[in-house]
């Protein structure tokens, strides 16, 4: 693995060392190759001995619910129900993602490809963009706006089923928006001479984007010159045992808790692994997930996050916890909306982005777990902006980064045990009526189910 990626690694570490406002300009140059930066970690004997210190972990919590099962009833018992209750439904999933990848591929692509063949046409400019974008806009908002939640409400889905709906819907909405805000400016730009076919993108190439780790349009990227296969199964076992991983959280560090009548909220705090689930998911999701449909693809810029662990300012581990939507939001939430207003602004511009981020952060939250409590909101648009500013790039001593690792720990431990409660609490007392407030009120401020 070193040999294959032995010239990749003197890039990345050059651009490891490059100052944010050069790492903003190469980010959208997607002709540029980096390499995923935990697998490079975990070439180093000492952080691989971090990973399998992890690995023995998840063994000590099978070994213990095993034991604990025998004792009590005096046999192996293996019972996975908490995931077969949350994935279920998986049959209403596949043919609802189906539609929804159907129309991401071919709605914006046909339009548009319609557009630009009418939109060089003598006097009807205007009338053919305008019903371009009417069309446009209502076919998106039917089908990846309307029809996602439709789905999610009407069939009454489980937790795991409704955020792969919405997750979903959220990717494919931020894939087709790149798609058409990169294709129509090149549209506009490069008028056909006479006799000149239109250059337009290749459905190949847009379905090809659909599916590799970016949010970044591009006709073409970086490719590598084979797949290795056994990396990929690696990948998709590392996600299989990560689940694993949650599921023996939940069961044995966080359900016994949270139905244990002794418990104040207070302990219920401290109890919460909320920062171990949070370092599952980022191995999952941003490491294993991207790496395994980056190897199928050959897709070679690995770059899905930074060192995020050192980062002295909450402003620096925004940037570098997820590069690929950092990227999106960067372009065109920050850098248009800068644009718009003329380059001022700039502190209403990342207050705007923050916005949205917490929006479609607590839209997510909201509709996979079934109730409004928005923690998640207040959090990150709240708590989440002030620490933006307060702990900025300026903070370069250790201390910081102890500071960050505290905020997470306590921010991660709250998210779980708030919605831990808000879950059991609509469980144990149901709501009653449809009414506005009925359905924006936390039950756990009202419901004493203990």
């Amino acid at each position: 693995m070193m040999n294959y990626n032995c010239d990749i690694n003197i890039i990345i570490s050059l651009k490891m060392s490059q100052p944010n406002k050069q790492f903003h300009k190469n980010i959208k140059d997607k002709s540029v190759v980096h390499v995923s930066l935990s697998s490079e970690l975990f070439e180093i004997s000492h952080i691989r001995t971090i990973y399998h210190m992890f690995i023995a972990a998840l063994l000590l919590f099978i070994i213990s619910t095993l034991a604990v099962d025998y004792i009590d009833q005096g046999r192996l018992v293996l019972d996975f129900d908490l995931f077969y209750y949350a994935f279920g439904q998986l049959g209403t999933v596949v043919w609802a993602w189906t539609l929804m990848l159907a129309y991401a591929l071919l709605g914006p692509y046909y339009v548009l490809s319609v557009w630009a063949s009418l939109n060089h046409s003598r006097g009807w400019r205007t009338c053919v963009s305008a019903a371009a974008a009417l069309t446009l806009c209502a076919a998106q908002t039917s089908m990846l706006g309307i029809f996602p939640v439709y789905i999610v409400l009407h069939y009454q889905l489980p937790p795991a089923s409704r955020f792969i709906i919405i997750l979903e819907q959220i990717r494919f909405v931020m894939k087709s928006y790149s798609f058409i805000r990169e294709t129509t400016p090149a549209v506009l730009k490069n008028t056909p001479q006479k006799g000149e076919p239109l250059r337009y993108p290749s459905l190949s190439s847009y379905l090809y984007f659909l599916f590799c780790p970016t949010l970044i349009y591009r006709e073409v990227y970086p490719r590598n010159p084979y797949i290795r296969w056994n990396y990929v199964g690696m990948n998709f076992l590392k996600i299989l045992a990560s689940l694993f991983y949650l599921y023996f959280i939940l069961v044995r560090l966080c359900i016994p808790v949270f139905t244990n009548k002794s418990n104040q909220p207070f302990n219920r705090l401290l109890s919460c692994s909320g920062m171990l689930m949070l370092m599952l998911g980022f191995y999952a999701f941003l490491h294993c997930w991207l790496n395994a449909f980056a190897e199928m693809l050959r897709f070679a810029d690995r770059m899905f996050y930074r060192d995020w662990w050192n980062s002295t300012s909450f402003a620096n581990y925004y940037r570098t916890w997820n590069i690929v939507v950092h990227d999106w939001l960067y372009y065109y939430g920050y850098r248009d909306f800068l644009w718009l207003t003329g380059h001022k602004l700039r502190s209403v511009a990342t207050l705007s982005v923050f916005a949205v981020s917490a929006l479609v952060h607590e839209y997510a939250f909201t509709l996979g777990f079934g109730f409004f409590y928005p923690v998640m909101f207040c959090t990150f648009a709240g708590i989440g902006v002030v620490f933006n500013f307060a702990m900025n790039d300026k903070r370069k001593s250790p201390v910081w980064n102890i500071i960050m690792w505290t905020c997470l720990f306590i921010g991660q431990g709250v998210h779980v045990c708030l919605y831990c409660v808000e879950w059991y609490a609509q469980i144990q007392c149901p709501r009653t009526g449809t009414s506005f407030w009925e359905l924006v009120t936390p039950r756990s401020w009202i419901c004493s189910y203990q």
